[in-house]
């Protein structure tokens, strides 16, 4: 009850930050059973945890698996159990015999008192809840002593007034650039419209390509922000809000709007909690190096890989994606894999070398200039012609992928692709060779992106080279190769690109913004042709907008 507030005439609200696995019942329930333990010590009246915490998000079709939806309700059941004194908001998945629901329960004292189902389903690329949830058409209101609140699901119906003063928005919203800052300036509307104070827990983790980045809020009735939780971080965050003595005289009178304080509550010895103060949000580089890190970690951890692999070739790519592979399991985890072939130079071979001693993690050099002769003989015999030009430089990479697999076979290691997303796009890469692994930890990164996540990850610890930053990008899988070659320097191509993917522009609005029409014709073709390697590429952490083609396409052919 509010009688256990150290405030007078306050709610203390816990903010239950927390990172599931999806279909991993008993151990979501006991992550969200400690919390509530947590959040008892510290005198909360309330603890909120994430959209469909109970499964894990998204479980997608897990749901239709035998039993899993009526397990997931015991693991309410039993959670329920430990809340006697404490208000416990959790997301589930309920059942009604006919249809599933994407629900959030309000339980008290081992007593589930109402069950809020979500109205405003999701449908994009990421999760498409129509599949398989039946939308809710009830809300009901909540009193606990002075507080009245109202529970909803990703903001649905946040905006219509039931006469409440708190809403509960409890949330699993995938974490794109930007993002925190546009959920945040949502949320401001959606409060000032309802004219009371929102308390919203989102989710954090790595859920396959997913990353929930967390940074819980606090919104007052003014739209203001009062309280962030930490980004990328698992967090118990602790809000004492004031409801003095204000009531909503009936649903269309809000002069009295609550004010909110937030006051962080002393850690208890021993447990797994810590209370936050607010702090401004990050910039989008650094955001998005911290939802590489964590979705790697979660991916790699979540799926039982203790360590990781990958090829270091001297290029910025590798280098990046290394750094993030040692931030992420711990650079005693991150076994590297140099191949030189007779096109590799010198100066990308000891860069290399150099780096991973400087990053402390192990590397392993393998030349392949016998693998590949050794293909030489077999296909001139077979076909009558020496592999030459594009054959050669597929080999080169295909022998590379098998060694980095055979590498995973024998020691049990995650591959990391390191394709980045420009490459991708136009199809700028080696089926079965440099697009072989478990994760693709750039796909959703651009070429420019990469540089700018590059310089970042130098200001924690100078660990990438200035000469692998500065050197033309090159395959080298030819003489003399680099990547202009083929692709245009890579701020005209990510121009290009983000116009086309990101925000839809057709041809003649790309020429209009000053590009050469017969390249932006030629990068629309490499695009179209290249459908076929992009459904067979590795998983890779996921945001913003991807190219989804017919693989058969005569589309200006």
């Amino acid at each position: 009850m509010v009688a256990n507030s150290p405030i007078s005439n306050t709610l203390r609200v816990a903010l239950g930050q927390i990172n599931t696995t999806a279909g991993d019942l008993d151990g979501n329930a006991k992550k969200i059973t400690d919390y509530i333990f947590a959040a008892k010590k510290h005198n909360a009246d309330v603890v909120i945890f994430p959209e469909l915490a109970i499964t894990g998000y998204p479980p997608e079709d897990l749901l239709f698996r035998h039993r899993f939806v009526d397990d997931n309700i015991a693991a309410l059941l039993s959670i329920a159990q430990g809340t006697d004194d404490i208000t416990v908001i959790v997301g589930f998945a309920d059942s009604d015999g006919h249809g599933i629901y994407n629900a959030a329960a309000v339980i008290r004292d081992g007593l589930i008192l109402g069950i809020h189902r979500k109205s405003c389903l999701a449908d994009h690329d990421y999760f498409n809840e129509n599949r398989y949830f039946e939308k809710g058409e009830t809300t009901s209101v909540y009193k606990l002593e002075d507080a009245l609140f109202r529970v909803t699901i990703q903001g649905d119906a946040a905006s219509s007034s039931y006469g409440e003063n708190i809403i509960f928005d409890i949330c699993s919203s995938p974490f794109h650039p930007g993002q925190c800052k546009a959920r945040e300036q949502k949320l401001a509307s959606l409060a000032a419209q309802a004219k009371c104070t929102i308390v919203q827990v989102n989710a954090i983790g790595g859920q396959d390509e997913l990353v929930f980045a967390g940074q819980s809020l606090v919104v007052g009735s003014t739209g203001e922000t009062l309280f962030r939780a930490k980004p990328f971080e698992e967090q118990l965050a602790i809000a004492d809000i004031d409801i003095g003595d204000a009531k909503p005289i009936n649903p269309c009178n809000y002069a009295n709007a609550i004010e909110v304080s937030i006051e962080p509550a002393p850690k208890a010895a021993g447990d797994l909690t810590q209370a936050s103060v607010s702090e401004p949000p990050a910039q989008e580089v650094e955001e998005v190096y911290s939802a590489l890190v964590l979705g790697t970690r979660d991916y790699a951890h979540k799926n039982g890989f203790s360590q990781v692999a990958l090829g270091m070739s001297g290029g910025l790519d590798s280098a990046l994606v290394a750094c993030i592979a040692a931030d992420a399991v711990g650079a005693e985890n991150v076994r590297l894999l140099v191949m030189p072939s007779i096109y590799s130079s010198a100066e990308s071979q000891a860069d290399a070398e150099r780096m991973a001693g400087d990053l402390g993690a192990r590397c392993d050099r393998v030349a392949i200039n016998d693998l590949v002769e050794a293909y030489r003989e077999p296909i001139e015999k077979a076909f009558g012609e020496p592999a030459l030009g594009i054959v050669e430089e597929n080999l080169q990479a295909r022998i590379r992928g098998n060694l980095l697999m055979a590498l995973s076979n024998q020691y049990g290691l995650l591959v990391l692709n390191t394709s980045n997303k420009s490459e991708i796009a136009c199809g700028y890469s080696t089926l079965y060779g440099d697009m072989a692994g478990g994760l693709a930890v750039l796909k959703s990164c651009y070429k420019s992106m990469v540089y700018k996540l590059s310089e970042y990850r130098n200001t924690i610890s100078p660990v990438i080279p200035d000469s692998i930053i500065l050197r033309p990008p090159s395959a080298e899988l030819r003489p003399d190769q680099k990547d202009t070659d083929t692709l245009p320097c890579y701020d005209i191509l990510d121009a290009i690109l983000e116009a086309f993917i990101d925000r839809g522009s057709q041809i003649d609005e790309i020429v209009a913004m000053g590009y050469d029409e017969a390249l932006v014709r030629r990068v629309m073709r490499m695009i179209d042709r290249s459908e076929y390697k992009r459904r067979q590429s590795a998983p890779g952490l996921r945001w913003g907008w991807d190219v989804k083609l017919p693989m058969t396409n005569a589309r200006d052919k």
